[in-house]
């Protein structure tokens, strides 16, 4: 699971600039890099929601699935912890991009 989530990421950060720079044959990209970063980050932040939403799914069947099981518990505990971080991360990194565009454009 950590080698496809790990995999998925790195194809996202790999690809997504060449989505956002693609133009059409014979014409010059006019493009603006605060709004080609916010593009990026805003597509991350939804993918990065969308698996926090999915481990805390799993969290809740680990949950129900546990019947007193303490390394079940904690394995549900430790997906929710993982969730809450990664959504964390993630609004910090909106919220340094919207720091840089603020000092960027002055």
């Amino acid at each position: 699971m950590k080698k496809i989530l790990s995999s998925l990421v790195l194809v996202s950060f790999l690809a997504l600039p060449i989505i956002g720079l693609a133009a059409a044959p014979g014409s010059a990209p006019d493009v603006d890099i605060m709004e080609l970063l916010d593009s990026i980050t805003n597509w991350l932040f939804v993918i990065l929601l969308i698996v926090a939403a999915i481990f805390i799914i799993m969290a809740g069947y680990f949950f129900v699935t546990a019947m007193g099981d303490p390394d079940k518990v904690k394995k549900a505990r430790d997906f929710v912890l993982y969730a809450a971080i990664g959504v964390l991360v993630g609004f910090a990194a909106k919220g340094l991009v919207s720091l840089i565009e603020i000092i960027a454009t002055g």
